[in-house]
């Protein structure tokens, strides 16, 4: 073992594009400044066991073209040392073994929550700071402030999508994708509006209150309906991943069987919310003698381990030198992010959610223009259908159903509908 300084570089949680590129940068940013670095294989998963044998020694010929490449040099996992005490001073004790005295950890909320707590039970005499990424684009960040991998997650969800909408319009079938996105909708919407797809359903709109499956499947009947009133039998609906958890527990019974990762999530690749969604709208379809095509598909796992694109590959650059450089100069216990093109640290303690003890979490604003732009143009049931008898008449003939029965059914759908926009009134 070398006198030099050492430095630990681990990646949590799912994958993301720009992950080789943050590694890369903390490495040759921390060789240059004298330092010996180890690159920390899939996760906490080894290290909280007492395994310090998968570790990877890190030099500037070995990274140097590393950014280009999408997944992670070093692997990944969800394993979760804050699970209990022993695991966490396991961890800090393989650390201690291998002579690291500061770690970069890159990953998510999970990812950040245990290097937090890895931090405060060393005693601080670990310092750590973290990379924030995820494609669900969901951490506590400034609004205008993505994390990595999300902008390049979108660009090839678009060119997926793009090629899906074609389709639907050559074969006269519906497509439901699910996105991405645990918690909140930014991946979908930002895949859904940048491709102009049909509509885009996200969490964030049915509220923090159980919704019935039989909302969330109306209201993709409703779209249908909308597009056979204007002659159109084909369309894509983005839904992200996360509507499954708004729905009321009562309509999901089957889920108590799904497994959860280490840290109590349901694992949503179980969910198959695609084909419930298709199940509960095609038997809709079927009631009202409608002979719609529905077919689901998820996308994710294509978009996880893309080559990132340029916007992803100079802002990881940023981070990863960043982090390298704030750990240098005393850094510590802080996420790292650049704000407006300046370096911001993010102290741990503010990124935590006092009330559940985990990251805090970044929703869709659906009160924003970016959201209610983005709703203007999806083909869905809107307050201006009802108050229009014409038009209400012409949707309740598409639907094969009488005008009051059309209303009975389907006339609660607007009540989530935000407002009209009015720029003259200085909204935005």
């Amino acid at each position: 073992m070398s006198g030099k300084e050492r430095i630990g570089i681990l990646v949590g949680g799912g994958p993301a594009p720009g992950i080789n590129s943050v590694i890369a940068a903390a490495t040759i940013r921390s060789v240059i400044a004298g330092w010996d670095v180890l690159g920390i294989r899939d996760g906490f998963e080894w290290i909280m066991r007492g395994d310090t044998e998968h570790i990877t020694p890190l030099d500037i010929d070995k990274v140097s073209r590393l950014h280009f490449q999408g997944g992670s040099e070093l692997g990944t996992s969800r394993a979760n040392p804050t699970r209990s005490d022993e695991l966490l001073d396991t961890a800090l004790a393989s650390l201690k073994e291998l002579g690291i005295t500061r770690v970069i950890t890159i990953g998510g909320d999970d990812t950040a929550i245990s290097s937090m707590r890895l931090a405060e039970r060393s005693g601080d005499q670990l310092r750590v700071v973290h990379v924030p990424k995820t494609i669900d684009n969901d951490l506590d960040l400034p609004a205008p402030v993505d994390t990595f991998g999300y902008q390049t997650a979108r660009s090839v969800g678009v060119q997926i999508v793009e090629n899906l909408m074609v389709d639907a319009r050559t074969t006269g079938r519906w497509y439901f994708l699910i996105a991405m996105g645990r918690k909140t909708g930014h991946l979908a919407l930002g895949i859904g509006k940048a491709a102009g797809a049909t509509v885009t359903l996200i969490p964030e709109e049915f509220g923090a209150t159980p919704t019935p499956l039989a909302e969330i499947a109306d209201t993709l009947v409703g779209s249908i309906i909308t597009g056979l009133a204007r002659g159109r039998r084909d369309g894509v609906a983005i839904i992200a991943e996360g509507v499954v958890y708004g729905i009321d527990p009562s309509d999901l019974a089957g889920l108590d069987s799904v497994e959860r990762d280490d840290h109590g999530h349901l694992r949503l690749a179980e969910v198959d919310i695609g084909a419930l969604l298709k199940h509960e709208v095609r038997r809709r379809l079927s009631d009202l003698e409608l002979p719609v095509t529905v077919v689901s598909k998820n996308i994710g796992y294509e978009l996880r381990c893309a080559a990132p694109n340029p916007f992803d590959l100079e802002y990881t650059r940023e981070l990863g030198y960043a982090a390298a450089k704030y750990l240098s100069q005393g850094g510590h216990a802080a996420m790292v992010s650049i704000q407006g093109g300046h370096f911001v640290p993010v102290p741990f303690t503010e990124m935590l959610d006092p009330e559940t003890g985990r990251a805090r979490i970044r929703s869709v604003d659906i009160n924003s223009v970016r959201y209610r732009v983005a709703r203007r143009y999806m083909l869905r049931l809107r307050g201006s259908d009802f108050a229009d008898p014409a038009r209400l008449e012409k949707l309740a003939a598409a639907a094969n159903m009488t005008v009051e029965a059309f209303l009975d059914r389907f006339g609660q759908l607007p009540e989530r509908e935000p407002p009209a926009l009015d720029f003259m009134a200085g909204e935005g």
